[in-house]
């Protein structure tokens, strides 16, 4: 089951940004994003919440967030993301975009398999990022350094 994130949700929200992303919020192009100012959706399975998406809509764009899944391999990312499609054609939503960083491999190819394009390189934005956000580490996955937000996009 899939169900729209509530006020009761926050907390647990914000929980999992800093088990996951060492903060109670996230950045992306230098823009704060907090649990409390967020949409999104959580996936349940068996009462469990084994994934969350959450996306902030701004007139016809929205900017997916952050995508977990507590259970890899299951499918529940792509769930989430065809949630969020859906959801964005229902209100009349005329682009999905989202940024990873220049070592996530994973979510490049997760993000181009689910149908959103690569669109843009925003050299060293992470550095920006890190004036705002302190605790992004230098170094990222398999020993890359962090520099960069690779943008994707999904025109609809």
């Amino acid at each position: 089951m899939i169900r729209r994130i509530t006020k009761q949700d926050i907390v647990w929200i914000r929980e999992k940004f800093i088990e996951r992303w060492d903060s109670d919020f996230l950045v992306s192009l230098g823009k704060i994003h907090k649990p409390e100012e967020l949409d999104g959706f959580i996936l349940l399975t068996e009462n469990d919440k084994t994934g969350l998406v959450t996306f902030q809509l701004a007139g016809k764009e929205l900017e997916i967030t952050s995508v977990d899944s507590f259970d890899e391999h299951k499918g529940i990312g792509r769930k989430l993301i065809q949630t969020v499609i859906d959801f964005a054609k229902q209100n009349n939503v005329h682009r999905i975009w989202l940024t990873t960083t220049n070592d996530n491999f994973r979510a490049m190819k997760f993000y181009q398999k689910a149908g959103l394009v690569m669109v843009q390189v925003h050299r060293n934005a992470i550095e920006k990022a890190r004036q705002i956000k302190p605790s992004i580490p230098r170094i990222g996955q398999d020993g890359i350094p962090l520099r960069d937000e690779i943008e994707f996009e999904m025109k609809l």
